[in-house]
Order: C-alpha cells, then sequence, then structure tokens
C-alpha cells in the first residue's frame, strides 16, 4: 500500500489504459464505495483488456470502446478526485455521426456504469442526453486512480442489438491503494441486510439468489427500480469485462413477489473473480450491496463483501 502517493491526471491516464489494478442517477443514483482491504445479458465484444477475455466462450460486454458499427466518445478522459465534474459522451455511428435515437430499455435510453479499477467503487448513473446526442452527468469521484466507464444501451435502428462499449477513465490527486473486501456470503448497507445464494459457473447459466432483510425482518415491499424488484451488474476482476443480469420475473406479471427474494441467472464468460453490485428500491430510496463471487475448478464458490 502506497498511502498518499501523488499521482497526476496524466499518470492515472496511462494507469487506466493499461489496466494497472489500483484504486481507483441521476447524480444521487447509488454509491459503494467500501474502505475494506447481468434474464438479460448484455451483449459485448471480447477482445481486449486482456487476462482470461481471449478463452472466453460466452458474451463479455466492456472490453471494447468499438463495435457493431458504434464507437464510445468520452469526451471527458480525466477528472479530479473528490471533486464535482460534469462527464460527457457520445455515442457514435459508423459515419462517425453522434447517435440520438435509442430503444428504452428498463425505463432508460442508456444505462451508465462507473467502476474503479479494483472495483472497490462502483456508480450506477443515468445521464441526460442532450438534442445532439451528447450525453452528460454530473460525478464526483472518491478516490484517485484508474477507473471504467461503460455505456450500455441499444440503438434505435430495426435489428440492432444491446451493446456495452467501455472507455478508460482518470482521477487524479493522493492515490492510496485498495484490496477487494474479505469474503462473506452476505452484505450489509444502509441498514439491510443482503444474503447472496448459488455461484457463476463458466459458460452454464446458473441461479443467483438474493434475499433482503432489515432489523432481522425479511422485506417484502420492494418497489420497482428500473422495471425490477432488483438490477445486477457483474464485473470480472482483472479486465473489468461486464455482464448485465435482470432478475427472473418482473413486477406485475403475477407471479414475482416484491422480496425478500430476487432470483437472477447469469453466466460467467470465464473462470475467475467477479464483482456483483445488487441495486434495490425500498421506501423511495435506492440502495446497492456487493459481493465478490469466484468461479473455476475446485473453488466455485460466493464471497461476500459490506457495503456502506
Amino acid at each position: 500500500m502506497h498511502a498518499g502517493l501523488k499521482i497526476s491526471a496524466f499518470a492515472a491516464a496511462l494507469a487506466a489504459t493499461f489496466g494497472t489494478a489500483y484504486g481507483v442517477g441521476k447524480g444521487i443514483d447509488p454509491v459503494v464505495t467500501e474502505s475494506a482491504p447481468p434474464s438479460h445479458e448484455s451483449h459485448g465484444g471480447q477482445e481486449g483488456g486482456g487476462g482470461d477475455a481471449a478463452h472466453e466462450e460466452s458474451p463479455a460486454g466492456g472490453l471494447q470502446i468499438s463495435e457493431g458499427g458504434y464507437t464510445l466518445d468520452l469526451k471527458t478522459p480525466r477528472v479530479t478526485a473528490g471533486q464535482r465534474s460534469e462527464l460527457r459522451f457520445a455515442i457514435r455511428d459508423a459515419a462517425g455521426r453522434a447517435v440520438t435515437a435509442y430503444q428504452r430499455e428498463h425505463d432508460k435510453e442508456l444505462h451508465l456504469i462507473v467502476a474503479s479499477r479494483d472495483l472497490v467503487t462502483y456508480r450506477h448513473l443515468h445521464p441526460t442526453r442532450a438534442a445532439d446526442g451528447t450525453w452528460s452527468i454530473p460525478v464526483e469521484l472518491p478516490r484517485a486512480g484508474g477507473y471504467r466507464v461503460f455505456a450500455d444501451f441499444t440503438p434505435a435502428k430495426r435489428g440492432a442489438e444491446n451493446l456495452v462499449l467501455g472507455a478508460d477513465l482518470a482521477a487524479s490527486g493522493s492515490y492510496t491503494a485498495q484490496k477487494l473486501p474479505e469474503p462473506n456470503s452476505t452484505a450489509t448497507v444502509d441498514g439491510y441486510k443482503v444474503e447472496l445464494a448459488g455461484g457463476l459457473t463458466p459458460n452454464t447459466a446458473t441461479e443467483l439468489k438474493l434475499k433482503v432483510s432489515r432489523d432481522g425482518r425479511p422485506v417484502t415491499d420492494l418497489q420497482p427500480y428500473l422495471g425490477a424488484y432488483g438490477h445486477l451488474v457483474a464485473l470480472r476482476s482483472g479486465d473489468l469485462a461486464y455482464l448485465h443480469v435482470h432478475p427472473n420475473g418482473e413486477p406485475g406479471d403475477a407471479t414475482t413477489k416484491p422480496g425478500p427474494d430476487i432470483s437472477f441467472t447469469a453466466t460467467a464468460p470465464s473462470v475467475g473473480t467477479y464483482r456483483l453490485f445488487l441495486d434495490f428500491k425500498h421506501q423511495g430510496q435506492v440502495h446497492t450491496a456487493a459481493f465478490t463471487v469466484t468461479t473455476g475448478e475446485g473453488h466455485e464458490g460466493v464471497e461476500g463483501a459490506h457495503g456502506h
């Protein structure tokens, strides 16, 4: 650990670009920042990022800045840690034009995820699109280091598939290294307890079950958030390959209950360690619980993390 190491914006940008594993809606969407040492899956590229990506067989997104004729144009590649900045970007088509028409998925035209390279800091944001196709949102990143920005969207063009494009973001400032949280199958956040059962299996669909309680009592009145009772994002440690999964069932389908259990189906693209971020809404507030899941021969299982 190198406490107090000063990182310039340029150095942080280089670290983000080469994948150095250091720390790092509306503007008030959920945030997980930890101090301790995706029935739908997004379609994404399998190149770049290094690690297991070259050997995976199941889809993983966010490893490419361009795919399917579309490019993520991040206009704010550097910010200062601890300072409020406006994050601006556009999605451009093969002709270089900014895309201005999107399909709405899960109540939004586009979902923006910002995660630190060490997977300790996570934000799920919903930016505003201007008429010229430029997206923007205020953001304040708590720690210096490398971050990855993911744009999850589907163009309005007929036959277009969902895409997850990724780009590197650097936050300058005083850097302190962080480690993934210690193993635990339970996460606590804002007074809620979330228990995770199940795990990820490479190239095989498996069920993840999460149970939400508060003060020892099951929460049975979860509110819809982004068209579901829970929203789950998984990122692979190392290259930050992106999986975007959603619950089995939805509000109003006559079978899915508003808690305490939320069920997801997910497929890991490879052996490795993944960080899971669950967003859920209760009594008008969105909360995020974070977990670490390790999968592979001889060590498949779940490791939890305490969020706050």
